[in-house]
């Protein structure tokens, strides 16, 4: 007997698993919200410097005002970050109350002596009534400090993952799950009422923690709880949740345009969800791998009690509980650390080339996804349109990695996607149609690439450190989802050098991704050995406990969620 048989006897489908995966999918809704908040609460208003004080009793209207006060740039709009020393009056003589700037105004205004916005700046608040470029200032010599919010952010998440994984496996998921939704309400609540940027980033910082936490146990949670021939369906599912995510916060975003009370409208509802996090049953398998086989049993009884199989769950004791975790023990015997994943010449190849990957994937997954505002186009439909690619991406790459191969289908997504990005480094500004279009392709690759990260990195990695190898990749993700947001600051000295590193870097890992075996219709791996044999070409014995292993694979499937 199996756990799973156990799972199977208490009901493994019933009304506790239908509720208890609806509860769990839920906050990851609200998941994917915190993940992009930053593309509202950071939107960068129009702006330009403030009018000299002296200028304030005078009966000139704004356009004249502006005219006066502030030069023209290369394109012929109000110069961000310059004014003039002194007002041109003149040029209300030369062009009336136009202010339209012809070229002969623009040298004048380049020929006249400037200076920074001393006088602070005015924006255009037509999309936002307020963000948090508005109020603290964030422009011009403080533009840098918009990218470094969500670096924080991610920074955050990536300490979240690491503290919070090795937690879990400590005090367990449903206790590091009630916590990481009350870290995600009152880290949400401390950014919307914070007095400076600093406590902004830091707060976020506590959300990107938070994050990590909700997306590493609620996995946890809803695998460990349903069987294995519904695991997949629930996977993709989850997936979805995500995606709806997105959308969900553009309708958001769309009716509350004050970025203080947008944080607060996407971080109250981890307080419900911390308090129903209380109901949620630990899992029983951990219980039973953590030496407490009574409270793993009481636990399945509840289940089978809720599920109308009282008499099935009493016949459950402590004997035939562990005769159902031998198999499960044995997977886990021995000592293994991440140093494993490069000791062999097949382990250092694959991990190097997966790690390229997964960095790659994630950042220039969100160097798209982070940067809205650069296409032109209504940034809540963009956001719309952005989030519903991943639906037709997801469907489009698990047909072809069931028929085509893992392999091709990772390689094809990386490569197509970093093409559509360099395309739009050709496609003039104007053409805002066809940049739209070319950048929705690439992030639609690049969603179908994560994807494909969790199942075929899965199947790669040798049951005994399969763990450690997800962290190992997962950890590169978030290091390129901290990287993605600074790279933009690279455009200042030349507009094409971000769209050339966030397209190159996905072709570089396209590529390296072809020296990866291929592992479609193969057995799991369940030994180092078993994938040094694979990658020398020597056919190793199918896994006597493939059918566990499988578990785990398709387990993978959930944290496209997270």
């Amino acid at each position: 007997m199996a756990f799973g048989d156990l799972l199977e006897q208490v009901g493994g489908t019933g009304r506790f698993q239908i509720l208890h995966v609806f509860l769990l999918c839920v906050p990851v809704l609200m998941m994917a919200s915190h993940n992009l908040l930053q593309n509202f609460v950071a939107s960068v208003p129009p702006h330009f410097c403030s009018a000299h004080t002296n200028l304030s009793q005078t009966q000139l209207s704004p356009e004249e005002m502006l005219l006066v006060t502030v030069p023209l740039d290369q394109n012929g709009k109000p110069h961000r970050c310059q004014r003039y020393v002194a007002p041109q009056w003149h040029l209300l003589a030369k062009n009336g109350t136009s202010g339209s700037g012809a070229g002969g105004d623009t040298q004048d205004g380049l020929d006249a002596h400037l200076q920074g916005c001393t006088d602070g700046w005015s924006y255009n608040m037509t999309a936002m009534s307020s963000t948090i470029i508005s109020d603290w200032h964030l422009v011009c010599d403080l533009r840098p400090l918009k990218e470094m919010g969500q670096t924080v952010y991610m920074g955050g998440v990536l300490v979240g993952a690491l503290v919070f994984g090795g937690l879990a496996d400590r005090y367990g998921r449903r206790m590091l799950l009630i916590i990481s939704n009350l870290l995600m309400a009152v880290s949400g609540t401390c950014a919307a009422f914070s007095t400076s940027f600093s406590l902004f980033c830091l707060s976020r910082f506590g959300c990107g923690m938070a994050l990590s936490g909700l997306g590493l146990n609620t996995f946890s949670l809803i695998v460990e709880w349903i069987p294995t021939r519904v695991r997949t369906v629930v996977g993709t599912i989850t997936g979805y949740c995500y995606t709806v995510g997105q959308l969900l916060l553009a309708v958001i975003a769309y009716y509350i345009r004050d970025w203080r009370w947008l944080t607060l409208a996407v971080s109250l509802p981890f307080y419900v969800f911390f308090l129903i996090a209380w109901w949620f049953h630990e899992s029983s398998r951990w219980l039973a791998l953590s030496n407490k086989p009574e409270q793993a049993i009481k636990n399945l009884k509840s289940v089978a009690k809720f599920n109308g199989r009282s008499d099935e769950g009493d016949k459950i004791d402590i004997k035939m509980l562990q005769e159902s975790m031998k198999k499960e023990m044995s997977c886990t015997q021995g000592s293994y650390s991440v140093l494993d994943l490069f000791r062999t010449p097949v382990m250092r190849t694959m991990t190097v080339c997966l790690s390229a990957v997964w960095l790659s994937t994630s950042f220039a997954y969100y160097g798209l996804a982070m940067d809205l505002q650069k296409f032109g186009v209504d940034i809540y439909l963009i956001q719309v349109i952005f989030g519903a690619v991943d639906i037709p991406a997801k469907v489009v790459i698990t047909v072809s990695m069931s028929f085509i191969g893992r392999r091709p289908s990772q390689c094809g997504a990386l490569i197509i996607a970093g093409i559509t990005i360099l395309i739009n480094l050709l496609v003039p500004n104007d053409k805002q149609t066809v940049r739209t279009c070319m950048a929705v392709m690439g992030k639609g690759c690049l969603a179908a690439s994560f994807n494909c990260c969790y199942l075929y990195s899965g199947e790669l990695y040798p049951t005994i450190i399969r763990q450690n190898g997800m962290g190992w990749v997962s950890m590169m993700a978030r290091v390129g989802a901290m990287v993605a947001p600074m790279v933009l600051l690279l455009g200042d000295y030349q507009p094409w050098i971000p769209g050339l590193i966030y397209g190159g870097a996905p072709i570089l890992s396209g590529v390296a991704g072809m020296f990866l075996p291929e592992t479609l219709g193969s057995p799991l791996p369940d030994t180092i050995q078993d994938v040094e044999e694979r990658g020398t070409g020597r056919n190793s014995k199918k896994p006597p406990k493939e059918a566990i292993i499988l578990q785990d694979t398709e387990a993978n499937l959930l944290k496209q969620a997270a």
